[in-house]
């Protein structure tokens, strides 16, 4: 904007130029100074735009709460965002491939899918979620990782950040996540909260907020252990440690080469 409206104040200082000059000596058709206007249109703001959002239930999701409020109450006026919130990753994927929503907060590890699978149709915009991952029981017999070796462990995101996470862990601790441990996965994470209040001794991995949640519904569950805190141990000795990053932002390429300010303008709101 500010280059145009600089080219337009260069052309209009020159056609006034060109006048004074090709009247020169005729007192009847003198130009006036400063007669020359910027057209209005270009001090307009760029119109509203509709901006589709999608988000995976649990932590993914997390991070907008406040933005979404803003958005529904009316606060936020220089886009029209419509919010998805879902708890399968198929859909966001199939949202994402369409085209029929234009930025969304996935897995980490599904980014990396969703750029191969659409070659390079989907690019990622800013980390927003870093661990929150925690292995959590209903009773007092897991204080180590090692201690996970012939347990049952209730878990949800199979294919996705969780399940990585999860196996680099174990897999680490010398843990053969396939032969060593049961994983039974579950479709969404409130199977696995039901699932551990309804056997004593039992476990899950669960992310936040699902941790606080089950914490409210039952004294006797506990924290046994921070994977992110697990994961920082196994990289402490590492020449490039690596941080355990849960969730991303992603968008559209299209998208986001068609509206950068757009993007620029959600980014902005978002990390607030």
């Amino acid at each position: 904007m500010k280059k145009l409206l600089s080219l337009l104040c260069v052309l209009s200082l020159s056609a006034a130029l060109l006048a004074g000059c090709s009247t020169a000596g005729d007192a009847g058709t003198s130009e006036t100074p400063g007669s020359s206007s910027t057209p209005s249109d270009v001090t307009e703001m760029a119109d509203p735009i509709d901006v589709n959002v999608m988000a995976l239930k649990g932590p993914t999701a997390m991070g907008m709460v406040e933005f979404m409020n803003e958005a529904d109450s009316g606060t936020i006026t220089d886009n029209n965002y419509h919010f998805n919130i879902t708890a399968a990753t198929d859909e966001v994927s199939a949202a994402l491939a369409q085209g029929t929503t234009d930025i969304a907060a996935v897995p980490a590890n599904l980014a990396s899918v969703l750029y191969n699978n659409t070659e390079g149709g989907v690019q990622v915009l800013a980390i927003n979620t870093l661990g929150v991952l925690y292995i959590v029981e209903s009773g007092d017999t897991v204080h180590s990782v090692e201690d996970l070796r012939g347990k049952t462990i209730y878990a949800s995101g199979k294919g996705n950040t969780p399940e990585a996470a999860l196996n680099y862990v174990l897999t680490q601790n010398g843990i053969d996540p396939s032969a060593d441990v049961t994983i039974e996965w579950k479709s969404e994470q409130a199977e696995c909260l039901s699932a551990l209040m309804a056997e004593e001794n039992a476990i899950a991995m669960l992310p936040q907020p699902f941790v606080t949640t089950a914490q409210a519904q039952s004294e006797n569950l506990r924290v046994a252990l921070d994977l992110t805190e697990e994961w920082d141990a196994l990289q402490a000795d590492s020449e490039t440690p690596s941080t355990l990053v849960t969730g991303v932002v992603v968008a559209r390429t299209a998208f986001a080469e068609e509206h950068p300010e757009v993007v620029s303008a959600f980014l902005d709101r978002y990390q607030e």
